[in-house]
């Protein structure tokens, strides 16, 4: 294979794995296709107003400030009159988007969103928006868009300030929440002679969403002890109570309006959020207004409520169906109604959750799934049973027990929907690993073949062999494409199972133990790049001595050698020389050692020096070698129980054994391997101390001096330059890079999560996609270093140009 179709195949075989991971890790959990699911009673609200206060932490709100008085006077007096509250805990990510798609969708950030955008839907998913019968929208261009584009038809209507407000320079963002009180003050005068309009409103199931998005801005910018970001929150509360005002004199104090005040995160005292940390994940949620409790506290900070349980109560508040993407179970706490009425919102919960495992089983249940390898909890009897006898406990008035029941059944729903989802995970990521193991394998054969004057001349029987080994990998791939095509499989898992085969194919035509010096050549590099160097100069020089002398060992013939015997000499002095840099008089029976060794030695040499003058070998010589080799299992235990003085003392007992057993030059490895392991302990003492930690810096100040106005992808993209010049000096020693960077990007594939915060999800792919990223880089720059340093373009009379 020629250098430029080297770096082709190396190119294209980075780039499948460095897609891999959004097929493996990142696949939508979503899925389509399943029946809404209605209660038969009637909802006890008409419409429902659900304010959300972004960044807003629970603790800003319920605690008084230094003067013991509330910052939110309003709010304060509906948790003790007429409201029923609690803590909500906002899942990691604690991001805006994730957190408003738990609110309103019902279900955890669709991880491909990391992959596919942030401001479009990456996938259509189903909302408490979408399933209303008009919803009317009023806050940030980066929320109410993906809302109103998921949306079946065109019944959700949003109104969005100019993106250049949302600036984290500004004095102060709570004009963000005044417009929108503003706009939504306006709207409902108007409504008054818009006809059209005032019929809509006046229908059942509506919903009217405020974004108010200042109070996160000004944490952003001033940080949440701020006093903009406590000013702030007088403001929402303020128009909270302006706007309750507004709708309950709209509609006549009909009592049918349901109200929801929540945030979607917190943030911590400097401004961040996005991750675990308590400040980011408590927020509030007070509710209150028609079918909901009254005065009553209905969760502990010990038993929170996740924000994803918040779609199926606003559903049920309204009478539209539960999201059908909602994994949230109904808080029965917070409803202020009939127990027949919550046993049939629990059970329309529970058939809108089985409705996805029944979509999703089948889609990831392959043709040959061996039938312990199916989720046996939900079979379709155990469905069909469970239906029937909820129904029956609700006719016979049992609603207590249909409530448990539903409980139990959406708890193994939810099990199987994770099961499912994962279900081609392993699957796929033993073929990538495969595909990893593979290129590494022959990068470092090709390093060998190419730089080490190892190539041999093939015979006839290689010729034989290679087309065996043809014939038998081209069958694997057959069997592979056949088993994939009876699977129905997607075309992807072709590209990641098919191409450990070709990779391995070049791999298994030649071996070389020579692997194992470049293996011995790159740890000896570990004191430069673990920084032990500067603390420990003189062990590091011996370190990479040790580790360069051992790398020869792989190097040199195993047979076909004549016997010499100063190599064996030289083994028995160097052998000396450790043990007297090592030891010293004081520690124990050093001069045991050092008389078997010179013992041993002498034997050698009179038992070759005879046996060459044809004299036989000589009984001294023959008691002396049976003898070190009994001791050798004894001597040890007479030594210091101190640790260099007891390893040392096994490993010269061991050598006087190895040197009479020697006739060349493996004598000298058991010293030269002696050698490298005590610089190995030593330098493992000092690693003790040191610590290195690689970070990547996200916050958003890094970036202020080109923008303050929010926009992630050009954020990303400058944060990302950050790193690109470390990439530029990597285009040195290509392979031996190439390989390193394999290794790291194979231990980074097992690292990556699916699960968590913003920033451990965006750290475990950037790891990943960093060191994949800076191989392709490499791959490229090799191609146009080796046609800059190996082409000529020459300029003929008709100017033609041509390489050369």
């Amino acid at each position: 294979m020629n250098i430029i179709m080297f770096f082709l195949v190396g190119l294209l075989v980075h780039v499948v794995f460095f897609i891999s991971i959004f097929d493996i890790y990142f696949t939508s959990p979503l899925v389509h296709g399943m029946t809404p699911q209605h209660v038969p009673l009637p909802p006890p609200a008409k419409r429902l107003v659900l304010f959300v206060a972004d960044g807003l932490r629970a603790d800003s709100l319920f605690k008084p400030d230094i003067n013991g008085t509330s910052r939110a006077p309003y709010i304060r007096s509906i948790i003790k009159e007429r409201g029923t509250w609690g803590v909500s805990h906002t899942r990691v990510p604690t991001e805006s988007r994730p957190g408003h798609v738990a609110l309103i969708a019902g279900f955890y950030e669709d991880v491909s969103a990391v992959a596919k955008g942030w401001k479009e839907n990456p996938v259509e998913f189903d909302s408490v928006f979408n399933e209303s019968r008009h919803t009317w929208c009023w806050g940030s261009p980066d929320i109410l868009p993906m809302f109103a584009k998921g949306a079946t038809g065109d019944h959700v209507y949003t109104y969005t300030y100019p993106a250049a407000m949302e600036d984290f320079a500004s004095t102060d963002a709570s004009k963000l929440d005044t417009w929108v009180f503003d706009e939504v003050k306006a709207f409902m005068n108007s409504a008054r002679g818009n006809q059209t309009l005032l019929s809509k409103l006046h229908e059942e199931k509506n919903v009217f969403f405020l974004h108010l998005l200042g109070l996160d801005t000004n944490g952003h910018a001033h940080r949440p002890m701020s006093k903009e970001y406590l000013e702030n929150i007088g403001l929402v509360d303020e128009g909270v109570a302006e706007m309750v005002s507004v709708f309950e004199e709209f509609y006549g104090y009909d009592g049918k309006t349901a109200y929801v005040f929540t945030a979607d995160h917190g943030m911590t005292n400097w401004g961040s959020h996005g991750a675990s940390h308590p400040s980011e994940t408590l927020t509030p949620l007070v509710a209150w207004g028609a079918g909901l409790q009254t005065a009553q506290r209905a969760s502990t900070t010990q038993n929170y409520n996740d924000d994803y349980l918040k779609a199926p109560l606003m559903s049920s508040l309204i009478g539209v169906p539960i999201p059908l993407n909602s994994v949230g179970v109904l808080p029965l706490q917070y409803l202020n109604n009939s127990l027949h009425f919550k046993a049939e919102s629990m059970y329309a919960n529970a058939i809108q959750i089985l409705e996805q495992f029944k979509v999703v089983r089948p889609y990831s249940v392959r043709l040959f799934s061996c039938h312990s390898s199916l989720y046996r909890v939900l079979t379709d009897s155990k469905q069909m049973e469970f239906v029937r006898h909820t129904r029956e406990l609700i006719q016979k008035g049992q609603f207590q027990d249909a409530i448990r029941h539903c409980e139990t059944l959406i708890a193994q729903a939810l099990e199987g929907l994770s099961y499912y989802h994962t279900y081609d995970r392993f699957f796929l990521g033993s073929s990538v690993v495969l595909g990893f193991i593979g290129w590494t394998s022959y990068v470092v054969l090709v390093i060998l073949k190419t730089h080490a004057s190892l190539r041999k001349p093939p015979t006839s029987r290689d010729m034989v062999s290679g087309r065996g080994f043809q014939r038998v990998f081209i069958g694997v791939g057959l069997v592979v494409s056949f088993f994939l095509l009876l699977q129905s499989s997607p075309f992807t898992y072709y590209i990641y199972c098919l191409l450990p085969v070709p990779v391995w194919y070049f791999v298994v035509s030649f071996f070389y133990r020579a692997m194992l010096t470049l293996g011995l050549i790159i740890l000896g590099l570990w004191p430069f790049v673990s920084g032990l160097y500067r603390k420990a100069k003189s062990r590091s020089v011996s370190w990479v001595l040790s580790c360069l002398c051992l790398a020869v060992f792989p190097l040199l013939p195993v047979v076909g050698r004549e016997s010499n015997i100063n190599y064996v000499l030289c083994a028995g002095a160097l052998t000396l020389f450790i043990s007297c840099c090592y030891l010293c008089s004081s520690y124990g029976r050093t001069g045991l050692h050092m008389r078997d060794l010179l013992l041993c030695v002498y034997v050698l040499a009179s038992t070759h020096s005879s046996l060459q003058m044809k004299q036989g070998l000589p009984l001294f010589s023959q008691l002396v070698s049976w003898a070190t080799l009994g001791s050798s299992f004894f001597v040890p235990l007479l030594s210091s129980t101190r640790l260099f003085h007891r390893l040392l003392s096994i490993l010269l007992s061991l050598i006087c054994v190895y040197l009479v057993l020697s006739t060349g030059y493996e004598a000298l490895f058991p010293p030269v391997l002696s050698w490298l392991m005590f610089v190995w302990i030593n330098m493992e003492q000092e690693a003790v101390d040191t610590q290195n930690s690689l970070f990547h810096s996200f916050d958003p100040a890094s970036v202020y001096c080109f923008l303050t106005v929010f926009n992630p992808f050009i954020m990303g993209g400058l944060l990302m330059w950050k790193v690109l010049p470390l990439l530029l000096y990597l285009h040195i020693l290509f392979l031996i890079v190439l390989v390193i960077s394999d290794l790291m990007a194979l231990h980074f594939f097992f690292l990556v999560k699916d699960y968590g915060s913003w920033l451990d999800i965006g750290t475990s792919i950037s790891h990943y996609v960093i060191v994949m990223s800076m191989t392709i880089f490499l791959m490229l720059l090799s191609v146009m270093t080796h046609i800059l340093t190996s082409k000529r373009i020459l300029i003929g009379q008709k100017m033609k140009m041509h390489f050369k």
